[in-house]
C-alpha cells in the first residue's frame, strides 16, 4: 500500500503560479502510474494530468495544457505539478493518485492523497 501526501496549495491571484508536491511513503511509488485530479465544490473529480512510470510521457487535460507541467523525482518519491497562468476556474482541491490500470479515469487509480486546496482569485 502506498500513502500519498499533497502539499503546496494556497491562495494565488489570477495569472500567478503555484507548485504542488505529492510525496509517497515508499520507493514502490516508482512502480505505479501517477496522476493529478482536481475537484471543485459541487463538481465531480476531474482529470488534470498523468505521467507514465518512466516519467518520459505526460498527458494533460485540454483545460490545463500549456499551463501545467507534471514531473516526478523518483529519488525523492515525489510528484510535482507546476501550475502557471492560473485562472479562477482552476480553483479546486487537487489530488495526486497512483495506480496500474488507469490513465485519465479515476477508476484506474488505487491510492489517493488527502488533497490540497488551490484557490485562484480574480
Amino acid at each position: 500500500q502506498v500513502q500519498l501526501v499533497e502539499s503546496g496549495g494556497g491562495l494565488v491571484q489570477a495569472g500567478g503560479s503555484l507548485k504542488l508536491s505529492c510525496t509517497a511513503s515508499s520507493p514502490t511509488f516508482s512502480t505505479y502510474r501517477n496522476a493529478w485530479f482536481r475537484q471543485a465544490p459541487g463538481k465531480e473529480r476531474e482529470f488534470v494530468a498523468v505521467i507514465n512510470r518512466s516519467g518520459g510521457t505526460t498527458y494533460y487535460a485540454d483545460s490545463v495544457k500549456g499551463r501545467f507541467t507534471f514531473s516526478r523525482d523518483k529519488a525523492k518519491n515525489t510528484l510535482y505539478l507546476q501550475m502557471n497562468n492560473l485562472k479562477p476556474e482552476d480553483t479546486a482541491v487537487y489530488y495526486c493518485a497512483a495506480g496500474t490500470t488507469g490513465w485519465s479515469s479515476a477508476r484506474g487509480y488505487d491510492y489517493w492523497g488527502q488533497g490540497t486546496q488551490v484557490t485562484v482569485s480574480s
